[in-house]
């Protein structure tokens, strides 16, 4: 990145995009300055994608002044952080598509946040033993609460119960004015903070969804807001605008044949944004744009043909350099780099002409119910789909072999990410055998625009130690298994082939499964 840098940048605000000018050749970035692309993105204008988007536009476009309004919220959060002082252990519980702007910020900024979006009962059964009495507990969603979101309110409440204190104080809900959790809110006596209904998704990072949790955590959140706001003057500009270079780059790059983007640290610090990033570009592209979370540049997948490499970190300076090479790096504050790629992914969806808010398909999940294992290997039971070998090293290697020129590999557990985080390497051993893209996800699984060009490894694992849901009919290990089976059908519905290979000792089956994807073919 040495020579990277050295080129030309786009730079304001303290944010630096290198490198877009070698990706595009400005031709990109003429053509959307000649639709005014950058001004009109600024004035919120929902006509920008065409008139089939621009529906759908009308209200999501909150997301671009969002920053400003933000700051309505500082009084409140300044008086509840006050008021909940002695709460020390904040817990997050929602969907990943609310949670994770918050997580990014609170591990960014080394703050300790507990984060709640899955029903594996190991991360809950943990959570709930960790000082209940000083805990509070952040519900975040859209509209209600779906069920494992319910299922944690729900083992907190019995925890509370059981250490005496009232579960009002410890409830802090972020939600649209008007929706079904805010009635519950209501009904629980919880504070109520509420979230923009005009950003939704990873749009809404820096509204009441990141920013709640993340002050309650102990983040800066005020220090983020003005990042933001320094770089927002930029982003109407046609010249010296982060935003546009970034945009035209991703999408000149998509357009000549580069879809799949690397996103990768560059030991500068903000290692967890390429996250948040991936989310936002695969929602924002509407399936042109497959972004990839790689380990480093030199990861397997990372680089290549049809690979756009992009280092991402913190700001740069005499002391801070970044020791990796990227085709594009991306450098500046936490605060300012939430707006840049928001603009960037909105930017690059005009160049591809497509609908960045249209919703993925979601399929029903109507398919079969599972078959018994076509084999056992170890600690691993095998589910084959139909057409393949059915034992575990055959059926892995069909999986990949079969990837065609213009599919990806999508790898979803379901198991506990903390515990179980060592299942995460099988990206770069697949990805190094496939020579296609392999992303790695933990489950619950979200719809995306690109399942339908997927082939699809979901890895399962036994629960030893389950964890009733009080009140309900169902455990969290069983909460966990029908969210999986229901991917697994949605998928199938969708004609995607799906290998299952469920672990039945989940340490020695992660092992197990390492070696198998990390043996050298002959």
């Amino acid at each position: 990145m040495g020579d990277l840098l050295a080129g030309p940048a786009d730079v304001a605000a303290g944010l630096a995009v290198h490198g877009a000018d070698a990706v595009d050749d400005r031709s990109a970035r003429a053509a959307l300055v000649a639709r005014d692309v950058p001004a009109r993105l600024a004035a919120e204008d929902p006509t920008l994608w065409g008139p089939g988007a621009e529906a759908a536009a009308r209200g999501r476009l909150g997301w671009v002044h969002t920053h400003c309004r933000s700051r309505d919220l500082l009084p409140q959060l300044a008086e509840l952080t006050a008021e909940l002082g002695d709460l020390d252990h904040v817990v997050l519980a929602g969907s990943a598509d609310v949670t994770l702007a918050a997580e990014v910020i609170a591990g960014c900024l080394g703050r300790p946040l507990t984060v709640l979006d899955s029903a594996d009962p190991g991360p809950v059964r943990a959570a709930v033993a960790d000082r209940p009495a000083r805990t509070v507990l952040v519900l975040a969603g859209r509209s209600g609460l779906d069920p494992t979101a319910d299922a944690h309110l729900r083992a907190y409440r019995r925890a509370w119960r059981d250490a005496g204190p009232e579960a009002d104080r410890h409830v802090v809900v972020v939600t649209p004015a008007g929706s079904e959790l805010a009635a519950l809110a209501d009904e629980l006596g919880a504070v109520v903070i509420p979230a923009d209904p005009h950003a939704v998704g990873p749009w809404s990072a820096l509204t009441a969804f990141g920013l709640v949790p993340a002050a309650l955590a102990g983040a800066p959140v005020v220090e983020l807001l003005d990042e933001a706001a320094a770089l927002a003057d930029a982003l109407d500009r046609d010249r010296d605008n982060p935003g546009l270079a970034l945009g035209a780059a991703l999408g000149a790059a998509a357009a000549g044949g580069r879809s799949t983007v690397a996103l990768t640290p560059d030991g500068t610090g903000l290692d967890g944004l390429r996250h948040w990033v991936g989310a936002l570009l695969a929602a924002a592209t509407g399936g042109r744009v497959l972004p990839i979370a790689a380990e480093s540049p030199d990861a397997p997948g990372a680089g290549g043909p049809g690979v756009l490499t992009v280092g991402i970190g913190g700001a740069l300076g005499p002391a801070v350099t970044p020791g990796v090479a990227a085709d594009v790096a991306v450098n500046g504050p936490l605060g300012a780099q939430f707006l840049a790629w928001a603009h960037a992914a909105a930017i690059a969806a005009a160049a591809l002409r497509v609908d960045p808010f249209a919703e993925p398909v979601r399929s029903a999940a109507a398919g079969p119910a599972d078959d018994p294992p076509s084999s056992v290997d170890g600690t691993i039971e095998v589910y084959a789909p139909a057409g393949a070998p059915t034992d575990l090293t055959g059926a892995l290697w069909w999986l990949v072999d079969g990837l065609g020129p213009d599919e990806h590999l999508a790898v979803t557990a379901h198991l506990d990410r903390r515990a179980d985080a060592a299942v995460a390497g099988l990206r770069p051993l697949l990805a190094r055998s496939a020579g296609r893209p392999v992303t790695f996800g933990w489950g619950p699984r979200h719809p995306s625009h690109h399942d339908g060009r997927a082939r699809h490894l979901q890895i399962t694992g036994v629960v030893t130690d389950d964890l009733a849901v009080p009140g309900r009919p169902y455990t969290f290990g069983e909460l966990q298994a029908a969210q999986a089976a229901d991917d697994r059908r949605a998928l199938a519905g969708r004609e995607r082939p799906v290998l299952r290979l469920h672990l039945t000792e989940r340490a020695a089956g992660v092992a197990q499964l390492l070696d198998t994807a990390g043996r050298t073919r002959t």
